[in-house]
């Protein structure tokens, strides 16, 4: 096993972070994909009923592909089947649809932040079930923002792209472009290296530390 590998990283600092992370990351990614398809079956269209894409299978939404990225990297994608010329709202139907996924993601964080700070002020605290629910909670909270503003960054293939694209007229012909939409994840994977993964990552746990922090000094009366 190389000592570089991510889960071998993550074992070494903690057992519970290394399960943590992967359950996080897979109940996260289909989630993310399921509100996507809800949110189009609301908008009239059948294509993720009719794919076979509505159930809990995290090989369903995520794919090969993306099972193997993540066993290698620790982090992956889904994919959501639609049919965006159904939608009964057209290009705000879009919106919604494509909106959908980061909600989805925002909402699990604010849930998981909110059960992290009734726990750090209930908990049986100085034990090693406190402090590994404590990281489980934590992990889920802060990515699932990270996953939330990550996808709404304006590149294709992210949510985003599709967001700015309905709702602001000007940017649809750039975003839609065959170039952008061709060499978006080039973009991702330089923004990755020019550093802009860190900030957020440290953002996102700031945002949780203070969500979850709120929460528990209301409970204890602070």
């Amino acid at each position: 096993m190389a000592s570089g590998w991510w889960m071998h990283e993550l074992w070494d600092r903690s057992p519970v972070l290394l399960a943590s992370w992967v359950f996080w990351v897979l109940v996260s990614v289909m989630l993310h994909e399921l509100a996507h398809g809800w949110t189009a079956l609301w908008q009239g269209d059948d294509t993720p009923r009719a794919a076979g894409h509505l159930n809990f299978s995290p090989l369903t939404h995520m794919g090969g592909m993306s099972l193997v990225f993540f066993l290698l990297v620790g982090f992956a994608w889904g994919q959501m089947p639609v049919s965006p010329w159904r939608f009964r709202m057209g290009r705000m139907g879009d919106v919604l649809v494509s909106a959908a996924g980061p909600a989805m993601n925002l909402a699990l964080a604010l849930l998981t932040l909110t059960v992290l700070g009734v726990w750090i002020a209930n908990g049986p605290v100085n034990t090693p079930v406190f402090d590994n629910v404590k990281l489980f909670l934590f992990t889920g909270g802060w990515l699932n923002i990270f996953l939330a503003v990550f996808n709404m960054v304006p590149l294709p293939p992210l949510d985003g792209s599709k967001v700015l694209a309905g709702l602001v007229a000007p940017a649809r012909p750039l975003v839609e472009s065959p170039q952008l939409q061709q060499f978006g994840w080039i973009g991702i994977f330089l923004l990755g290296m020019l550093g802009f993964f860190g900030p957020l990552v440290a953002l996102a746990q700031r945002w949780s530390t203070a969500w979850a922090g709120g929460i528990a000094d209301r409970l204890l009366g602070g």
